[in-house]
């Protein structure tokens, strides 16, 4: 059976009455008397009627839904992320919808353009792995339509931008290792053309260089979808193996590159820390409870998904042209756990 909403003129068939009175007894109008409001509104309510939000967008001239693109919810940053963004939106009113674009540049443009046929009336946007050239956000943006990019970020268009302390996160998860007394310091990381990939291998880079160290090329992997598909991570981690001198600890760049190769290096029996050391970049709730417990740097999810959408909203609500926009850098955290500290020989 297909389900039918109940409609302004059902009510005013019901009631007998007219369409205009109906609707202006919806909205609680002084011209119509308390009694017919009364009646209105009971019925509305044994029916279960709702207010059609595509009409009710139709004559404000916007639809109160933000378009919200990132590469897949199941990675815990971005839900988290994404539980900012809603927190935020659900208070100013705001329906939020929520496209994935799994890394790949084909669906990320398909679901851009699908969110910005749907009247969205702005964007929030974190690029995917495998997104060079951002022409198709230009061209909306240049039309009008207001967008903030937060953590994958391009610096091709003008307008807000929110991320995490990436270049100091990666500084501080490879300062900690080389305290540990680690040396050979690999880093598997995304793909080289996103904006965190850059800040975090210039924090490892720059920690290497002021312990002394050259940071070599070989040790350093880019894995082109971040970890989404497990046998790009498992071929780099292969080759750091592969090398005559072998890393004795892994930074990992990003959240699901992590949790992958901590599970790769259990299944290939190489022990975690004794024979190689390990320091991610996630903000999963169950690094804790990881064998061995994860180091991991954590970014400020939920502020970053709520700043991003306070930003937006200013954009669309704002009186005025807005010309000066901000870039949000919010701190991140080192978290040591078992999994990097050096053991006993």
């Amino acid at each position: 059976m297909k389900f039918e909403a109940i409609t302004i003129k059902d009510i005013a068939k019901a009631l007998h009455l007219s369409v205009s009175t109906v609707s202006k007894a919806l909205r609680g109008s002084h011209e119509i008397s308390e009694e017919t409001k009364q009646q209105v509104l009971a019925y509305a309510r044994e029916n279960n009627y709702r207010p059609n939000p595509i009409a009710q967008s139709l004559k404000r001239g916007r639809s109160k839904s933000i378009g919200v693109i990132v590469c897949n919810i199941d990675n815990n940053f971005f839900s988290q992320v994404i539980n900012g963004i809603e927190s935020v939106a659900r208070q100013k009113d705001y329906n939020v919808i929520i496209t994935q674009s799994q890394e790949s540049y084909e669906r990320e443009v398909a679901g851009i353009e699908n969110l910005s046929s749907r009247s969205v009336d702005g964007l929030i946007i974190s690029l995917s792995a495998e997104t060079k050239n951002v022409d198709h956000l230009i061209r909306l943006h240049q039309k009008g339509l207001p967008m903030v990019f937060f953590d994958r970020i391009t610096d091709e268009i003008a307008t807000h931008k929110v991320i995490a302390n990436n270049f100091k996160g990666a500084y501080e998860a490879t300062r900690h290792l080389l305290q540990q007394g680690y040396r050979h310091i690999a880093q598997i990381t995304s793909s080289g053309s996103l904006s965190i990939t850059l800040e975090r291998l210039e924090g490892y880079k720059k920690a290497l260089t002021d312990a002394g160290l050259t940071p070599d090329p070989q040790y350093i992997k880019f894995v082109q979808h971040g970890g989404m598909i497990p046998e790009e991570t498992q071929q780099a981690l292969a080759e750091l193996l592969r090398l005559d001198v072998k890393p004795d600890a892994i930074f990992t760049a990003s959240d699901r590159l992590s949790t992958t190769t901590l599970s790769l290096l259990k299944k290939m029996r190489i022990s975690v820390p004794r024979q190689v050391a390990l320091v991610g970049f996630t903000n999963s709730i169950s690094a804790d409870i990881f064998y061995p417990s994860l180091s991991a740097v954590t970014q400020p999810a939920l502020e970053m998904g709520q700043t991003a959408t306070d930003l937006l909203i200013q954009l669309l609500e704002s009186k005025r042209p807005i010309t000066q926009f901000q870039k949000k850098v919010l701190e991140t955290e080192l978290k040591i756990r078992d999994s990097s500290i050096r053991q006993p020989q």
